[in-house]
């Protein structure tokens, strides 16, 4: 995995946490959703980089 898709990944995770306390905060469940939503994305892109790692060896 190369260092520019661990930081995109991380910064996906921190932005959906940041959505979701921000949607919790105003209560605003779009937000709250859009926020799990793209910390599940970053989660997803870093697991499927993580594989292609394994089969890069």
């Amino acid at each position: 995995m190369g260092m520019g898709d661990k930081i995109e990944n991380a910064g996906d995770k921190v932005k959906g946490t940041a959505k979701e306390a921000a949607g919790k905060a105003v209560g605003n469940e779009r937000l709250v959703a859009e926020g799990k939503a793209d910390k599940t994305k970053g989660d997803v892109k870093q697991a499927g980089e993580k594989v292609k790692d394994v089969f890069k060896d």
